[in-house]
């Protein structure tokens, strides 16, 4: 099987595509095809031993539409090089102008004398009328050549039996020329004949002028819808704008500058304060601070050092840094984002069905309608002139523009805003269904929690703290556990200096033993206390409370007692319960999933307020229990980062990838979160919200449009209350209805996520203070609290900050002074303990202003 991309020329409305991807579709050995009107593109997967390129390049001419692989054919394309919008924009352009300046003295002539306009002597009188008319058709003539393309597409699709837009055009204009080069040999031979009343007649009811301001007023849609779908793919443009044209490369020794297209992998790169990371790769001499705020939405620049990755298109903000170049061309991120975005642009909703089907049959209905309605009035006992001006009407309101445009606009627009919040959608498929989502199942080591375990607490008795941590850490260092990692860690965190350590010696599914400073120690689990008949004094009772709370005890014990624990637990990422928040806020359920124990799943599950925890799960269960959540009637999204949540991925309705997970997870996945943040989750459902009802409202004014456009154009109305549609203001309502739907999709540029408050974080009433895992400080998980007191009257609100850095009382002392010293601020209370400071406000104080005061004191606000 092979999927190929074609351009596609000729389109200009949704009964085009339509037609096409019929064509296509019934085609012997196409698998699927999809027509992209907004792209003028088509993706055809297809079984290369039955057809060829060429086949379905032959498929498509004989519809009548133009066809091309849509491969690049440089290796370097020129800068200078416009894009196929960019082309059609001026295409268009040129033909407006053109258009105008013929059509609106073809106007002015033709209508000067009802409105008593001043007109030239030569266009007075009978004796003039040829003079009138032949002006009219020379005016008319030139708008017709320069717009020629809606005659040369649309006769040829009308004759290969696919009618489009443009033959609604060609056969209207056409006629309403034709009819006036008839009344110019009346005109002729009432001259010759001195019959003025037939000369008087055929002289009013020219259509030369309603011919050309018809075609002009289309070419302005044409001309302000090309506009807006050049806009419609601005996010792909500005991620391709982030690609650095130029990469310094070391070569022999030697700084050479080459086009970013020419470096190998394995190239040493060099990158010099101030620029852009050219291609991706591992440094591997130097560090830096690189923003990858327009990759990942991360505002704050990363710390990079030795084996380190770095990204393209990134910005290195300080520091002198070489990197290996590992992904170049079409493999960097920045390359792969653009191709998912252009992809998910380029596909097909299941909404966009309804309107594929209706316009496959709606231009044939449509000129029958016209024929009949012309028919009708004629046999009605109208002027034939009457009649025409009907038919003409019905087919050029009638033009389903805006209905081919009302879902792919949305979904351009809507996939580009996703990839400008870090989000890509890789179809629109997902796009849609992301809104009906009910569940949400979410993995747990990597995606809720940071998938790293960290030191959480550390309880000591009889031994200072800091250096029982440098002893766990010394011995630690000899050890390859993860739980040890987490100590060495730590104390790196706290410039701790270790001791060297002898006679290392780690127990198999215990713990370990050193001896430092000529003494020896004991790191592990209960099992080793026990098997060391070592007293566990009052650390027992403090054990099962880390336990419970999901974590792991280690043990510091000596020959005779233990002297602390140091808790090691897998961290919840700081907005984690934000996220879940906003999605039980939003009615969806979330549901947890891991391979962890029960009692730590519980732990976590209460900690986070998760309604419902599936632990114990084995990687291939984990796809079964997506089932039946699906075997409900619900519709799941699964959230997950690992290879083994791979399969839960892809049998989900909606699969999520954490950007920092597996390929296999991210290829797995509908939609991919850059940041590994779950936040993005919820923006992905309300950008899916946020664009179904775009397309919705498009599709409500398309039809709604025409629904009531043909009954006007084709006189309906017009026995009981005279109204009648001029064929030029049909052709003025018809363009405007394409660039409304343009526009309404445009909005979607403006989606912002909605959150439930603004804090990143959020108080867990079960468990409301844990260790922070960066540092021995005690800090409150989440949101600072605005509860209001029930003293004085309950019009006093309550703030709590966690403050880092006191460590006495005159610590205590002079937090609680900057923060009284604060306008709007009745008491503040500070507990050294739990390093919280409580503020009683008597009015409503910015957090900012608040935290600034503990700032300038000289302390640190977690």
């Amino acid at each position: 099987m092979k999927t190929k991309k074609f351009n596609i020329t000729g389109m200009t409305c949704s009964a085009c595509s339509a037609r096409i991807e019929k064509n296509i579709n019934k085609t012997e050995g196409v698998i699927e095809a999809n027509v992209n009107l907004l792209s003028n593109s088509m993706t055809v997967k297809y079984d290369e031993t039955v057809l060829s390129e060429s086949d379905i390049v032959k498929v498509v001419l004989n519809t009548g539409y133009g066809a091309s692989s849509a491969e690049k054919k440089k290796d370097a394309p020129d800068k200078n090089d416009k894009t196929d919008a960019e082309k059609e924009f001026t295409e268009m352009k040129k033909r407006l102008i053109i258009s105008f300046i013929f059509a609106v003295p073809l106007f002015y002539i033709s209508m000067g004398h009802m409105l008593k306009w001043p007109l030239p002597d030569i266009f007075h009188g009978m004796e003039n009328s040829i003079t009138f008319a032949f002006t009219q058709l020379l005016l008319a003539l030139p708008v017709m050549i320069i717009n020629k393309k809606y005659y040369t597409v649309g006769f040829k699709t009308l004759f290969k039996g696919s009618p489009n837009m443009d033959s609604l055009i060609a056969i209207g204009t056409t006629a309403a020329v034709a009819y006036g080069v008839f009344a110019i040999y009346k005109i002729g031979y009432g001259l010759g004949h001195m019959d003025m009343d037939m000369v008087m007649q055929y002289s009013m009811d020219l259509y030369f002028e309603s011919a050309a301001v018809i075609l002009a007023l289309i070419t302005l849609g044409k001309f302000l819808e090309a506009r807006a779908k050049g806009r419609t793919s601005d996010a792909i443009k500005k991620l391709m704008d982030l690609s650095p044209k130029t990469a310094l490369v070391e070569r022999n020794g030697q700084e050479i500058e080459l086009p970013v297209e020419e470096v190998e992998k394995g190239d040493i790169i060099i990158v010099k304060p101030g620029q852009s990371v050219p291609v991706d790769g591992t440094i591997i001499f130097g560090n830096s601070s690189i923003d990858e705020s327009m990759l990942t939405g991360e505002s704050i620049p990363v710390e990079k050092k030795i084996g380190d990755k770095v990204i393209g298109a990134s910005i290195n903000k300080s520091g002198y840094f070489k990197f290996e170049a590992q992904n170049v061309g079409d493999d960097t991120t920045l390359s792969q984002i653009i191709k998912l975005v252009e992809e998910a642009s380029s596909s097909k909703a299941p909404i966009s069905k309804l309107a594929d089907k209706i316009s496959s049959v709606f231009v044939p209905v449509v000129i029958a309608i016209a024929v009949i309605s012309t028919i009708v009035w004629l046999i009605a006992g109208a002027t034939f002139e009457f009649a025409l001006s009907i038919g003409i009407a019905v087919l050029v309101i009638s033009c389903p523009c805006a209905l081919g445009l009302a879902t792919p606009t949305a979904i351009m627009v809507g996939t580009g805003k996703g990839a400008e919040n870090g989000i890509l959608i890789k179809s629109a498929e997902a796009l849609e269904i992301a809104h009906q989502i009910k569940t949400v199942v979410m993995d747990k080591t990597g995606t809720i929690t940071e998938g790293k375990p960290r030191v959480t607490d550390i309880i000591v008795n009889g031994i200072d703290e800091t250096e029982m941590l440098k002893i766990a850490a010394s011995a630690e260092k000899g050890s390859e556990h993860p739980l040890a990692d987490a100590v060495v860690e730590e104390a790196d965190k706290r410039n701790l200096d270790l001791y060297n350590v002898a006679n290392f010696e780690a127990i198999p599914g215990q713990g370990l033993e050193a001896t430092v400073n000529d003494k020896k120690y004991y790191i592990g689990n209960l099992r080793l206390i026990e098997n060391k008949n070592i007293n566990i004094n009052n650390f027992g009772e403090k054990s099962s409370i880390l336990a419970e709370e999901g974590k792991t005890p280690l043990y510091f014990a000596d020959e005779k007692n233990v002297l602390g624990i140091i808790a090691v637990a897998d961290v919840v990422k700081p907005t984690s319960q934000k996220a879940i928040q906003e999605f039980e806020s939003m009615g969806i359920e979330v549901v947890m999933l891991t391979g962890d124990n029960k009692k730590t799943a519980e732990a976590i599950r209460k900690q986070l307020g998760i309604t419902r925890a599936i632990a114990e799960v084995l990687p291939q269960d984990k796809e079964r229990e997506i089932r039946n959540i699906q075997e409900q009637g619900r519709k799941v999204a699964m959230i997950g980062d690992g290879i083994n949540d791979a399969p839960a991925l892809a049998r989900a309705d909606v699969g999520i990838a954490i950007g920092a997970g597996t390929d296999v997870a991210i290829e797995s996945a509908d939609i991919v979160l850059i940041r590994s943040d779950l936040l993005d989750a919820v923006t992905a459902v309300q950008l899916s919200h946020a664009t179904i009802r775009n397309i919705k409202q498009n599709l409500f004014w398309a039809f709604i449009y025409n629904t009531v456009g043909i009954p006007l154009a084709a006189g309906v109305f017009y026995g009981l209350l005279q109204w009648k549609l001029n064929p030029m203001f049909a052709a003025a309502a018809m363009s405007l209805s394409s660039v409304s739907v343009v526009s309404n999709a445009l909005r979607l540029k403006f989606f912002k996520p909605v959150r439930i408050n603004n804090d990143d974080t959020s108080i867990n009433k079960e468990s409301s203070i844990n260790k922070d895992s960066n540092s021995d400080e005690i800090k409150v998980n989440v949101e600072s609290l605005s509860d209001k007191s029930n003293n004085n009257g309950g019009n006093n609100m309550k703030k709590t900050f966690i403050v880092e850095g006191m460590s006495c009382g005159h610590c205590k002392a002079a937090v609680e002074k900057a923060l009284k010293a604060v306008d709007g601020v009745e008491n503040a209370v500070v507990d050294l303990e739990s390093k919280t400071a409580e503020v009683t406000l008597s009015n409503e104080v910015n957090d900012d202003v608040l935290k600034k005061a503990i700032t300038d004191a000289g302390y640190e606000v977690v």
